[in-house]
């Protein structure tokens, strides 16, 4: 099934657009609090077809994405109980209580983790306001989890540059539904938790 080759070459062709830029910068704020869809979709693209404006994506993926953390976290400290059904009619209840978990047991590094990694970064986000958590180590975790994720993202497909881009082609397939199985039992292993 060719699902992620043909979302592939729909986003090279958004990231190749004049206003990519804008775009990213948008999906970046959107995605830490509210949208589903993570900026790496536009970014690996970007940094692939513009090798020398690479890091420079990454730099407003990364502060795009820590200001719509920062709405997250505005929307947790000041919206938590209206969005709270929202929260659980979405089906992210599970990641929300785990997500608080993570804060009572490892704090500032949750925050980090949530940045660099898979995990739906805007539940930890919205948890962080939710619970108060201190808003310097908040910005201060946000900006090196997803400052070191997006900068190894550009980076890496800048390295690659056409190669990497025939072997993502090449491969996407395989890739989407591998990161797919990964988020699933990273799902499980959060329910087992």
């Amino acid at each position: 099934m060719s699902l992620f080759g043909g979302l592939y070459e729909k986003v090279l062709g958004w990231s190749r657009h004049r206003h990519a830029p804008v775009y990213l910068g948008g999906l970046s704020f959107a995605e830490s609090s509210f949208f589903p869809i993570p900026p790496d979709v536009m970014l690996a693209p970007m940094s692939m077809a513009r090798p020398d404006r690479a890091l420079r994506y990454a730099l407003l993926t990364t502060v795009m994405s820590v200001i719509g953390g920062v709405a997250g976290y505005l929307i947790g400290m000041f919206a938590i109980d209206l969005i709270e059904p929202l929260i659980q009619q979405w089906g992210y209840n599970d990641k929300y209580l785990a997500a608080q978990q993570w804060f009572a047991n490892w704090g500032f590094w949750a925050i980090f983790l949530a940045g660099f990694s898979p995990i739906p970064y805007k539940i930890f986000t919205i948890t962080a306001g939710a619970i108060s958590m201190a808003f310097l180590p908040f910005v201060l975790a946000s900006f090196i989890g997803r400052g070191a994720r997006f900068f190894l993202v550009a980076w890496l497909m800048s390295w690659g540059g056409e190669a990497m881009e025939h072997r993502l082609r090449q491969y996407v397939d395989y890739i989407g539904w591998g990161l797919v199985v990964l988020v699933g039992i990273a799902i499980i292993l959060l329910k087992l938790d």
